[in-house]
């Protein structure tokens, strides 16, 4: 299951991806020589930054079906609310919902004109004003029209001032002074607190614009799209959510103002596992699926499958373990470190990888991918592996071996992996970090939970030790440490704290300077991996099997699909 950080990026997104090789596996080798990470250098340089089979909407044919398969079945349908922010949920939403500003494959922000006419960025009076003028054809399925009070409710659902609301991510609105109307109900005037140099992605893919009706109050947010999808506004609408067979049906919205969209329908069908995906698709049932790491065989029946294209590209998507900060046995920082040092990254970084056709390179950065401009490696000793320095650490704080695990006051050190049961290769890099943590006198048990909990039941409420997912990313990546690591951010899942990160983090973000902003992200993040909150393994690959014949969707890295385009050749 997939969550977004920036909120787009935030795109989070949960992508559940580990290990697929099979075995505990030691934890003593396979750190890469020189040539491997030469080789995996000169791979990530091949990759493209994206391929959709891209073809000019007048070539792509009228009409036709799209199915998809999808892994978590959300009962939450608000993107902005922490229960909804998951990648599931927003690639569903985005045929449905408002997305002001989209990105390319440079990682470049421009208005979507079918929503926005014209936007500026002015900061001659001393303060940063963005004003967003919106398209007066623009309309909500019910009528109503797109004003600048769906931006005022958004900023106010999503600040932080009003705790009673659950935003997956309060990053760039909680430095929003004010939303006033502009001229016309169609221009909203934002006025930051100070500047904000990510303002232009604050209305992309995630947030999608949310009606103001529907988010305005803390019993709206929650309700009004709790398993239903009451009010939309794009290419295409509702015709039917099936919550027992778990299927999304989408029809073409002929209210639509922009291009009238090439497909007729959208279909997302609930299939969890990656497996039982592949399957469909190899049997006629999907149109396109995606290939997770750690499934080299789904990737090789995929690529048996006839008149199949392989599309596969770089993306802000990176995999990691979340460390629980607030658990009994992980509050001590020397004691997480401790955990860091006695888990190889190379050993599940290859496992999860081999075969895959991807860069075997490990991630040392809580912020930039490997083919970011702002990359650098972050990670220092802490990133190596070092079971003696573990074990010394362990001692010093007073968990002693006693057998085969250490204790402490008579309480032996057991940490629970929580993993999704439906899927095995999770399970596999559970049993890898188990049998390194052994090795430093950890005991680690394993702890498969329904998929479809894994998220709400677990990841949100705490309830876990270590756990892997992927966070899938937004072209604007420095945002994403408000979200994901600052004191107090719903989407701070280890519930993490330290004063001097939170005042690193503000730094980073208000920086306006392009450069300075990456030095002062690079400078937080190596506080992020002192207070280990979450331990990056890869940059995770974007690898969709299509039919030859569709077009204009596949691994899009860091651009944003234009949904009206989307169709077929033949």
């Amino acid at each position: 299951m997939k969550v977004r950080y920036r909120a787009a990026a935030g795109l989070a997104v949960l992508a559940l991806a580990a290990a697929a090789c099979g075995g505990g596996g030691g934890s003593n080798n396979s750190q890469p020589n020189a040539q491997q990470s030469q080789q995996a250098q000169q791979q990530m340089a091949e990759t493209p930054a994206i391929s959709i089979n891209p073809v000019p909407y007048e070539q792509v044919k009228d009409g036709g079906t799209l199915t998809l398969a999808i892994g978590q079945w959300p009962s939450q349908w608000n993107p902005i609310h922490v229960d909804g922010n998951q990648r599931d949920t927003a690639d569903m939403l985005d045929p449905l919902l408002p997305i002001l500003m989209r990105s390319d494959q440079e990682a470049t922000f421009t208005p979507n004109p079918d929503y926005l006419t014209d936007i500026k960025n002015d900061q001659s009076s001393g303060k940063q004003v963005v004003t967003y003028t919106l398209n007066d054809k623009a309309v909500w399925s019910d009528g109503t029209p797109i004003t600048w009070k769906d931006i005022e409710a958004q900023w106010k659902a999503q600040n932080g001032e009003n705790k009673k609301f659950k935003p997956a991510s309060t990053e760039g609105w909680d430095q929003v002074e004010s939303v006033t109307k502009g001229d016309t109900d169609k221009i909203a005037i934002l006025t930051f607190k100070k500047p904000y140099p990510e303002w232009n992605s604050m209305l992309s893919r995630s947030p999608h614009l949310m009606p103001a009706k529907h988010i305005t109050e803390p019993d709206a947010f929650d309700k009004d799209y709790l398993q239903k999808i009451p009010v939309t506004s794009g290419p295409f609408k509702v015709e039917s959510i099936d919550e027992g067979t778990k299927t999304l049906t989408l029809v073409r919205d002929d209210k639509w103002w922009g291009k009238k969209a090439k497909l007729d329908k959208i279909i997302f069908r609930g299939i969890e596992t990656p497996a039982a995906q592949v399957n469909a698709f190899a049997n006629g049932e999907l149109d396109m699926v995606e290939i997770p790491p750690g499934s080299p065989a789904d990737l090789k029946r995929a690529k048996e499958v006839p008149n199949v294209d392989i599309r596969k590209a770089l993306s802000p998507n990176w995999r990691h373990i979340t460390v629980n900060n607030q658990s009994d046995f992980l509050k001590d920082k020397s004691v997480r470190q401790a955990v860091q040092y006695a888990i190889n990254r190379d050993v599940i970084t290859q496992s999860d990888l081999k075969d895959m056709d991807w860069p075997l390179q490990t991630l040392g950065n809580h912020v930039f991918m490997n083919n970011h401009k702002g990359y650098v490696d972050n990670s220092g000793d802490l990133g190596k592996y070092n079971l003696d320095k573990a074990k010394q650490l362990l001692d010093a704080a007073g968990w002693k071996q006693e057998g085969e695990y250490r204790k402490k006051d008579g309480k032996e050190f057991a940490l629970s992996f929580v993993v999704p049961s439906g899927l095995p290769y999770a399970k596999t890099e559970g049993e890898l970090t188990q049998a390194m943590l052994k090795e430093a006198g950890i005991k680690v048990t394993i702890r498969p939970v329904p998929d479809d909990k894994f998220f709400n039941d677990y990841i949100i409420k705490g309830d876990f030790d270590l756990v892997p997912f992927s966070w899938i990313g937004d072209p604007q990546p420095i945002s994403s440490l408000q979200q994901i690591y600052k004191t107090g951010s719903e989407s701070n899942f280890p519930k993490a704290s330290d004063p001097a990160v939170d005042a690193a983090i503000e730094d980073a973000v208000s920086e306006m300077d392009p450069v300075k902003a990456i030095e002062k992200a690079n400078a937080a993040d190596k506080l992020v991996w002192d207070m280990v909150h979450t331990i990056p393994l890869y940059q995770r690959p974007d690898i969709q099997a299509a039919k030859k014949t569709l077009a204009n969707l596949g691994a899009k890295g860091y651009s944003f699909y234009d949904w009206t385009a989307v169709g077929f050749t033949g």
